[in-house]
């Protein structure tokens, strides 16, 4: 089995390149920062790549370290044999034990659901099969919350329009709504994303358009100039012990304060490790996570927001002084091979350039502050722009045009309507 060292490390690390690395994803949205850097990560060591994409004209299929494009266009609402079959055909085609690195929970619950099926041509952790779906859900993460400890915002799950109205009556607004469950948002989604509603007014005419069982949670809003958004990326071993583990701080988000990060720093957070490392080692998962959080200035404590059972799109942000980060931690667990201990790179910052523009002018608007932000770089991830593989961001450039303009119209339009996502 052949080997390489990982790029930067002190000590050289056998990775294996003769198991390829795929990008799992369902669903419309070719602009992802977080397959072009799993790409690169991989590719980068001589592991060879392949992902699905949507069309051949993706930023991830310009890439010059991804061998194949599987063009495979899916709305993510298919029947889950479909998406099966459709897998395992890749994997013939592939034709060797390949490490699966899925980028939404619509891949990830798949994986878990139906591991057994999967298990030949593909690696990949071994997890409770309804754990993912339960992590991924809104209503089942608050509910581990609850049963394990962990501060969460206070929620509730209306099951009705008059639910919501008697909810409206003595709720202190702004309120936030998001989707109950991860997998309507392809098929039926409530709303957009996370949004924040600011009046009762607001909140009732958005209900109108929710049907008799509402698919949405409301939740309390933890105000700007009180909270401060934190993120933690880890990968966890087959026994819930983490193996790579970092914490940054989130500056600006796209939408605002509810979105996909734009812009975060490398800050070590002891405390936020060990809450998160204890908690997954409570509930028993096994791979790569991506956590968002709030820290609440009025009581000193950590609020989780999302548990996301799979690869962020920002991980790139987070590497060990050994040369880590979360996927290669994955791949190098999967394949058999240590994953060296070391410290993460404090400082560094990431920046996704098509977002972080309109980020950083709506958060001059804002008062939201991030006092443990380093006040200057260490260094700076791109998430797009790279000297040694430049055609993702002409890509992303050519196709965010369009996309962009729809997604700053649909903001506008819910900002009128009393909700801003």
């Amino acid at each position: 089995m052949g080997g390489r060292p990982v790029a930067g490390s002190g000590t050289p690390v056998q990775v294996d390149r003769e198991v390829p690395g795929l990008i799992v994803k369902f669903g419309g949205y070719p602009l992802h920062h977080g397959g072009v850097g799993a790409i690169r990560s991989l590719g980068r060591l001589g592991v060879p790549m392949y992902a699905i994409t949507e069309d051949a004209y993706t930023p991830a299929a310009a890439s010059r370290y991804l061998k194949r494009a599987f063009v495979w266009p899916t709305t993510g609402a298919e029947e889950p044999e479909h998406l099966v079959e459709g897998l395992l055909r890749i994997g013939r085609r592939i034709g060797r034990p390949t490490v699966l690195i899925p980028t939404d929970e619509e891949a990830a619950v798949l994986i878990a659901e139906h591991q057994d099926a999967l298990a030949g041509p593909f690696l990949f952790p071994r997890v409770d099969p309804a754990l993912p779906r339960r992590l991924a859900s809104k209503q089942g993460l608050h509910e581990l919350c609850s049963e394990h400890g962990i501060a969460a915002p206070v929620t509730v799950f209306p099951r009705s329009y008059a639910e919501i109205a008697e909810f409206a009556e003595r709720a202190r607004f702004p309120v936030v709504a998001k989707n109950r469950e991860a997998f309507v948002r392809r098929s039926r989604p409530a709303v957009g994303g996370t949004t924040r509603i600011a009046t009762r007014a607001g909140l009732l005419d958005l209900a109108r358009d929710w049907g008799e069982d509402p698919g949405v949670i409301l939740q309390e809003y933890l105000p700007r100039e009180s909270a401060e958004d934190w993120i933690v990326h880890a990968c966890f071993d087959a026994d819930a012990s983490p193996l790579a583990l970092f914490t940054g701080v989130k500056v600006r988000s796209w939408p605002p304060h509810a979105g996909m990060t734009a812009h975060a720093y490398v800050v070590d957070n002891p405390e936020l490790a060990d809450m998160a490392a204890r908690f997954i080692k409570e509930i028993g998962f096994s791979g790569v996570v991506d956590l968002d959080l709030r820290f609440d200035r009025r009581d000193g404590r950590y609020k989780l927001l999302d548990f996301n059972p799979r690869m962020g799109a920002q991980f790139r942000l987070f590497e060990s002084d050994s040369g880590i980060d979360v996927v290669r931690a994955l791949h190098l667990n999967l394949t058999g091979r240590p994953v060296p201990e070391g410290a993460q790179r404090s400082g560094n910052r990431y920046v996704v350039e098509n977002i972080d523009l309109p980020a950083l002018l709506a958060y001059r608007r804002s008062g939201y502050t991030t006092p443990h932000a380093p006040a200057r770089a260490s260094g700076t991830e791109l998430a797009w722009l790279a000297a040694d593989d430049p055609m993702p961001f002409v890509t992303m450039l050519a196709r965010f045009v369009r996309p962009g303009a729809k997604h700053l119209y649909a903001l506008w339009r819910t900002n009128r309507r009393g909700g801003t996502t």
